[in-house]
């Protein structure tokens, strides 16, 4: 499967970020400061049981930015935007930390978990078993897998890694044959990017296409494309419950009151 260009980019500048951070930090040094992190919050879990009771699960994205729309938020306050989010029923929340492409930081991940006490996944480009411990250590609860940006062997050596440190991980595919390679794996969580990574068009049916192959049992979730609430009664009609949406609340004057009046109606 060729690789989209951006994806390309973002994955070559994501190998040169890693190698400096390296330098700076050993993956042994990162390994000892695992030790005495406080429990995880258990993110899969936290999607499971609202999706088990026919309830949204949302899982509130925070990202400043992307290359595709630039700039979404210029009054970007994590701290805030955290606490609005789990204030208005949120399951989860989602931290963008990818520097170059999304204006993200590590520390926005930090100040999250710190701000409130919503299961958080550290949304970045894992190519590299260090990412993986680093995501432990700045206390991340799951990560982000994303078969369009591995190799076979990667999916599974990161799977594992994540699994061996306790983390969860939402492992996401665009197509056919990514959700073919993701399944092998018997996830608890696929997420659905209903965005075409070659051309940033977005369709709700590549949901609706890809839910007939998945196991029942296993947590799905949707992901770009959620603008409007008849997007979600949709979803929810096709018994998808589980969602991750940005983008929409980023732009919001009131990123928790847009999740509510999307989200939790009558």
């Amino acid at each position: 499967m060729e690789k989209p260009t951006i994806l390309k980019k973002i994955l070559q500048r994501k190998q040169v970020e890693i190698t400096e951070r390296k330098k700076v930090r050993s993956l042994s040094e990162l390994e000892k400061s695992i030790k005495g992190r406080n429990g995880l919050r258990g993110f899969t879990q936290a999607l499971a049981q609202q999706i088990n009771r026919k309830r949204p699960a949302v899982i509130a994205e925070i990202k400043k930015a992307s290359p595709s729309k630039g700039l979404l938020r210029e009054d970007f306050q994590p701290e805030a935007i955290a606490q609005s989010y789990a204030s208005n029923g949120a399951t989860c929340l989602s931290v963008l930390t990818d520097v170059d492409f999304f204006q993200g930081n590590d520390d926005y991940l930090l100040e999250v978990k710190a701000a409130c006490s919503l299961p958080v996944i550290r949304k970045d480009f894992m190519i590299d078993p260090y990412q993986i411990v680093e995501s432990r250590v700045l206390g991340a609860d799951c990560i982000l897998l994303i078969v369009a940006a591995l190799e076979k062997n990667q999916i599974h050596e990161l799977a594992a890694c994540a699994t061996d440190l306790g983390l969860d991980y939402l492992i996401e595919v665009h197509n056919h044959a990514e959700l073919e390679l993701a399944l092998k794996l018997e996830p608890e969580l696929i997420g659905i990017n209903n965005r075409d990574l070659h051309n940033f068009n977005t369709s709700l049916d590549t949901t609706y296409d890809l839910l007939k192959e998945i196991p029942e049992g296993t947590s799905v979730v949707t992901e770009s494309g959620i603008l409007a609430r008849q997007d979600v009664v949709e979803m929810i009609q096709h018994g998808v419950y589980g969602f991750l949406v940005g983008e929409t609340f980023m732009r919001a004057p009131d990123p928790g009151q847009k999740l509510q009046e999307l989200f939790f109606f009558s």
